[in-house]
């Protein structure tokens, strides 16, 4: 063997060998942090708002979003991501200074569109929520009157998720929405708690934790539904 071919078979052996090992290694583990936007202008109004950019956050948003940056910077997050609706890229905005981190938006991220809900009392949030729990027995084909199925919502968020994943962050945080967060969850994590939904929804900065990959699954790790200090 001369010696520019024994070169090329070390090379190409190399390679093999490395192809051979990621594929032994398999996907890899994250920990993903979901975070509910502060107090936006919409949640100060007592309606439901769905929209797109959607409203402002309040003062007390700003309060909120700015004491949760010290706790959540200590994390030390290595990606922060946000949805296209201006509440959760205002929240994100302190914790994206502290670390010295951009702010990717992803549309998947957004809340799920109230449909005929938009706009009604935030008191008629169970009968906005009657559906979505319909997604969480099963019928993901039901339909929010006036707007997405379960199948849609989940392929939406799922798109968003695996962007992140597909960047090798390994402890990135994403600022979403209370409805969309909780449901997704739920929707796709190993071990569901469904009475989460009715009995300890996210406040305003609530959060949610999980580990795992798109592959293999999620495992939920924490659901802190402690209301913020402001």
């Amino acid at each position: 063997m001369t010696a520019r071919r024994f070169a090329a078979a070390v090379v190409i052996a190399v390679f093999a060998a490395g192809c051979g090992s990621a594929r032994a290694a398999g996907p890899h583990t994250i920990t993903l942090t979901l975070v509910r936007h502060a107090q936006s202008a919409g949640n100060a109004s007592g309606l439901i708002d769905t929209s797109t950019p959607g409203p402002e956050l309040t003062p007390e948003g700003w309060c909120q979003a700015t004491l949760a940056a010290g706790q959540l910077s200590s994390n030390q997050y290595d990606g922060i991501y946000a949805s296209t609706m201006i509440r959760t890229q205002e929240t994100a905005t302190p914790v994206a200074q502290a670390l010295g981190e951009p702010v990717s938006v992803l549309p998947g991220l957004r809340e799920i569109e109230a449909g005929q809900y938009e706009g009604q009392p935030e008191s008629n949030a169970k009968a906005y929520l009657a559906v979505p729990m319909r997604w969480l027995q099963g019928d993901r084909s039901a339909r929010i009157p006036g707007s997405l199925d379960g199948n849609e919502f989940d392929a939406r968020f799922d798109d968003a998720v695996q962007h992140i994943y597909d960047s090798g962050e390994q402890n990135p945080v994403a600022f979403s929405h209370g409805g969309a967060i909780m449901l997704w969850v739920l929707m796709n994590v190993r071990n569901p708690d469904r009475s989460l939904l009715t009995s300890k929804q996210l406040p305003n900065m609530g959060r949610v934790v999980v580990t795992g990959n798109p592959s293999d699954g999620w495992t939920l790790t924490e659901w802190d539904a402690d209301p913020p200090p402001c």
